[in-house]
């Protein structure tokens, strides 16, 4: 697949960059390239991540972070059993549990989510820094409501960390899932202020909440673009329409003059030269009146002077 110009391969973490090092030179530089790209579609288009991923795995297999980009690239286009096997292969070539939480929510894709509630208690859990605790939190409430068991999914997403004033990176999900639940529940009042909540903490736009919470005020957007799009679409006739008008155009008579709408624009068109027509004729009528006249008043000053003579004789 091709790489853009702009794209160097310089761009990829530095602990990326230090893994590729094992790599000659230049396929380290490929490897780094399509690692870029992974990183750079993957929200936007992961079809497309998910095909620069299988380049560089084809490249580079015994590079956990190639394994590891490979497997969030087919979590993201929901290939879960492919990305549990790649996350599982990166974990074994590092011995890190980074990967736990989002493991176990890849059992809660393939219909496991017993197996993500054993994973949730698991030993494995305590080694997370405090952003994979509260992912691993978030997965293990889904996993609760996959089971139907609303009330349980509450209770797993009260936390120190949902009731603190202070906003993380994961603020703003922890209390949107919590609202999430809530309204899952019937518990609308609660629900809404945990929404607002979620807003107020969403600096990056990660949510939607503030369309949930819209929609729970009874808030319509309207887009004014579309709506546009509609009265210019209304205001258009087609070919085909224009040539049925055509078809069903009525024939002058002489006295009466029909004309189709389409050809208002023309008749004014046609109108407004007849009235400078008719002002030309008006003005070259006046021209030569005023010629008459002056050839007259010529006739009579000679006639006059003519007269004049006469009497003197």
């Amino acid at each position: 697949m091709p790489i853009p110009e702009d794209v160097t391969g310089e761009e990829i973490d530095k602990d990326v960059r230090q893994e590729l090092l094992s790599l000659p030179k230049g396929l380290a530089e490929d490897v780094s390239k399509n690692l870029v790209m992974v990183a750079r579609l993957i929200d936007e288009d992961p079809e497309g991540a998910y095909a620069y991923s299988k380049i560089a795995l084809r490249l580079a297999s015994r590079v956990a972070a190639v394994r590891e980009a490979a497997g969030f690239a087919a979590y993201a286009n929901q290939k879960y059993s492919e990305a549990l096997a790649e996350f599982r292969a990166a974990r074994r070539m590092t011995g890190s549990v980074d990967l736990w939480p989002v493991m176990a929510d890849c059992e809660r894709g393939l219909g496991r989510p017993e197996k993500a509630l054993e994973m949730a208690g698991a030993a494995e859990v305590h080694k997370l820094d405090k952003a994979g605790q509260v992912e691993m939190r978030l997965v293990a409430a889904g996993a609760r409501r996959d089971m139907d068991q609303l009330d349980a999914a509450i209770v797993t997403l009260q936390s120190p960390e949902l009731a603190s004033n202070t906003v993380q990176p994961w603020t703003a999900r922890l209390r949107y899932a919590y609202a999430d639940a809530l309204l899952a529940a019937g518990r609308e009042g609660e629900a809404r202020e945990w929404f607002a909540k979620a807003v107020e903490s969403d600096k990056d736009g990660s949510t939607d909440a503030s369309d949930r919470l819209a929609e729970m005020d009874g808030v319509e957007f309207v887009d004014a673009f579309v709506e546009d799009d509609d009265e210019d679409d209304s205001d258009t006739v087609t070919d085909a329409e224009a040539e049925a008008l055509v078809d069903d155009e009525v024939e002058p008579q002489d006295d009466v003059s029909v004309v189709d709408e389409l050809d208002d624009e023309d008749e004014d068109d046609d109108i407004e030269d007849d009235a400078e027509d008719e002002d030309d004729g008006v003005e070259a009528a006046a021209e030569s009146t005023e010629d008459v006249v002056k050839e007259d008043v010529v006739k009579d000053d000679v006639l006059l002077k003519e007269d004049d003579d006469d009497d003197k004789n």
